[in-house]
């Protein structure tokens, strides 16, 4: 597999129990793990950002990050634009854990397609510096 292919992930879930009694209190979504090698180029950080219902975010170019995304609150629609030219549209929520791989010099962005604020979790590298 390539550096410069668009790839996603469906990423697993667990439900979490009570201490006491065993009841289903939770769940925990693995994102990422440095020993199961899902992804292929390491983070060098991790930030949360959010989008407005209705909103679109982009789209923008990154010609040095290489960007891995997860909605985990509300649902998303990523819109990513193939060497082709050929549009990828991809979705994400806190329902579907999809995480969506967009390599460096691809253009893209994404659009709420919720009625509330969806955030979406960002695994990125390089670091971005203000």
């Amino acid at each position: 597999m390539s550096e410069n292919e668009i790839r996603t992930y469906t990423l697993e879930k667990h439900l979490t129990k009570d201490i006491h009694d065993n009841h289903v209190n939770g769940s925990l979504v693995p994102v990422w793990r440095n020993w199961d090698k899902t992804i292929k180029i390491t983070p060098e950080m991790v930030y949360v950002t959010s989008i407005n219902p209705g909103e679109v975010k982009g789209p923008h170019l990154h010609i040095i990050r290489h960007s891995y995304y997860v909605c985990i609150k509300g649902k998303v629609v990523f819109i990513i634009k193939e060497n082709s030219g050929k549009y990828l549209e991809i979705e994400s929520s806190e329902e579907n854990h999809v995480m969506i791989e967009v390599p460096k010099n691809r253009s893209s962005a994404h659009i709420n397609l919720s009625n509330e604020p969806s955030i979406i979790l960002a695994l990125v590298n390089p670091s971005w510096k203000p």
